[in-house]
């Protein structure tokens, strides 16, 4: 088992957006975006799938500079609303080389701060 946690200001993640515009595409996938696009206040989303996003990078022990592609990390949910992550190259590799089956995800988020805790199984 392995864990990573990270805590996102909101107005960052706006700043990096409104400074940086291809920033959007480069982090999250285009199921990300419509779900964060469709909510009233889309930055604390995008805030709190950052925070997921960095929290699978720590529990892996590794980040986007040793070959995982943000993309590849991608926050889902299950019919039940749970959050959860769908795999994709560089990070099912990743799953594979260090014996990890699944994650599970907490996040949360508000005005100011998003955070997430990711548990590697």
């Amino acid at each position: 088992m392995r864990v990573g946690t990270d805590i996102t200001e909101v107005g960052r993640i706006r700043e990096l957006m409104n400074r940086h515009p291809e920033f959007r595409a480069r982090v999250f996938t285009a199921q990300e975006i419509d779900y964060c696009e469709s909510k009233r206040r889309p930055f604390e989303h995008y805030a709190a799938r950052f925070s997921v996003k960095e929290s699978v990078m720590k529990a892996l022990g590794r980040g986007w500079l040793q070959g995982l592609e943000w993309t590849d990390i991608e926050v889902a949910r299950r019919a039940s609303g749970e959050p959860s992550i769908a795999a994709g190259g560089s990070l099912q590799a990743a799953m594979q080389q260090l014996g990890i089956s699944r994650f599970v995800v907490s996040l949360s988020h508000c005005s100011t701060h998003a955070t997430a805790v990711v548990i590697a199984l």
